[in-house]
């Protein structure tokens, strides 16, 4: 996120100096503004997000590891230990709201219809984020619960 709001705050700069017409129907200097602070914005919440996740690290938290595919074959496990084993990391909640971003993905309601230019896309990539997001943590965690359990010396 701080990168991302690196780069919008430079589109921003760019907009400002190098644009003298219109940028989709406004003037050149309120789109540049606009642009430098959403990115300023973007980057604080990165920077915040950042240092939150170092103190969760300080306080011995697990943090999520694996790649994108050991973590993609390890969500069929995970979902079988929450479902039968009782894995506690995983909250019967959050799968529901998983299931229920899946459905509104694929439904054809929507709070925010696609007939809207960018807004109507803007909210299903703001779900499939999070979904993606939420499920990729889990799936880290739960590789990071596996490790931990096989190194415990038997008992």
């Amino acid at each position: 996120m701080l990168y991302f709001g690196g780069l919008l705050g430079l589109m921003g700069l760019t907009t400002l100096v190098f644009r003298d017409a219109d940028v989709a129907g406004l003037p050149a200097a309120a789109a540049g503004v606009g642009l430098l602070v959403v990115g300023a914005a973007v980057a604080g919440l990165g920077l915040l997000l950042r240092v939150r996740r170092r103190r969760r690290v300080a306080r011995g938290e697990p943090v999520p590891i694996g790649d994108f595919f050991e973590r993609a074959r390890a969500l069929p496990r995970l979902l079988r230990a929450a479902r039968q084993e009782g894995y506690a990391g995983l909250p019967k909640s959050r799968m529901a709201l998983w299931v229920l971003a899946l459905v509104y993905l694929v439904s054809p309601i929507d709070i925010l219809p696609e007939l809207l230019p960018i807004i109507g896309v803007a909210d299903d990539a703001g779900v499939a984020v999070w979904l993606l997001t939420s499920v990729s943590t889990a799936t880290g965690l739960y590789l990071r619960h596996e490790r931990d359990r096989s190194e415990l010396p038997p008992v």
